[in-house]
C-alpha cells in the first residue's frame, strides 16, 4: 500500500498518524521516535495516550509493566512542563509494523469517536499549574499501572488516556473527565489493595 505523505508535524489527527505509520509498507518496524516526529509539539499527549490506551483492554501479564515505564517518563515531563523529548535509547525502541497495525485496528474506532468530540475549550484546565498537577496525577497512576494489582490496569489507564487526549487537543472538559476517572481509579484500587491486605492478615491469623 502506497500512502501519501503525512501533513506537516502536528497537523494530522492522531488516528491518521497511527493509521499512516501502521500501513506504511516502506518500513518493517515503527520506532517511538517516528511517532514523536510525526506529532511534533503534540507528541507528549499522543505518546501518553498510545502507551496508556492498550491497558484499558485485557492484556497479557507483564505488558502493563512494559507500557507503564515510558508513561513514567512522559508524565514526569508533563509535570515539569517540558517539551516532548525522548532519550535516544527510548526513541529508537520499535514495534513490528504488523503488531502496530493490529493495535491500531483495535484503537482507531474508539479514537475516531473521541476525536469528533474533542475541541479546544476550558483552556485553564490544560495550562499550568493544573496541567502540571495532571502530570503528577498521571505519574502516580502510571506507578499503579505497573503494580500487579487486580483491576489495577483498566481504570488508571483510562484516566491517563482521557487526560492525554485533553492535553493533545487542549480540551479542558476531557481533562476534567480524566480527573474524575483518576478519583474513581484511586478509590477502586485502594479498595482492592485494602481487601488484599485484610485477606492476607486473615490467612496469617489462621496459620498462627
Amino acid at each position: 500500500m502506497t500512502l501519501p505523505p503525512l501533513p506537516s508535524p502536528g497537523a494530522a489527527p492522531l488516528s491518521v498518524v497511527l493509521f499512516h505509520l501502521a500501513h506504511d509498507d516502506t518500513r518493517d518496524r515503527v520506532a517511538i521516535g517516528d511517532l514523536l516526529a510525526a506529532l511534533g509539539d503534540r507528541a507528549l499527549g499522543a505518546l501518553m495516550f498510545v502507551f496508556a490506551a492498550p491497558n484499558i483492554f485485557p492484556v497479557p501479564p507483564g505488558v502493563s509493566t512494559v507500557l507503564g515505564a515510558p508513561l513514567l517518563f512522559l508524565s514526569l515531563q508533563l509535570m515539569l512542563g517540558l517539551r516532548p523529548w525522548l532519550p535516544k535509547v527510548v526513541a529508537q525502541r520499535s514495534i513490528a509494523r504488523d503488531d502496530l497495525a493490529a493495535l491500531v485496528r483495535r484503537l482507531i474506532p474508539w479514537l475516531q469517536k473521541a476525536e469528533r468530540l474533542l475541541r479546544p475549550r476550558w483552556r485553564f484546565m490544560v495550562r499550568p499549574p493544573l496541567e502540571n498537577l495532571a502530570g503528577l496525577t498521571c505519574l502516580l497512576l502510571a506507578v499503579v499501572l505497573m503494580l500487579p494489582v487486580p483491576l489495577g490496569n483498566t481504570l488508571p489507564a483510562l484516566a491517563i488516556a482521557l487526560m492525554a487526549l485533553g492535553v493533545l487537543e487542549r480540551d479542558g472538559l476531557w481533562m476534567l473527565a480524566g480527573w474524575l476517572g483518576a478519583a474513581v481509579a484511586t478509590a477502586v484500587v485502594s479498595g482492592v489493595v485494602w481487601a488484599m491486605i485484610q485477606a492476607g492478615l486473615a490467612l496469617l491469623a489462621r496459620m498462627t
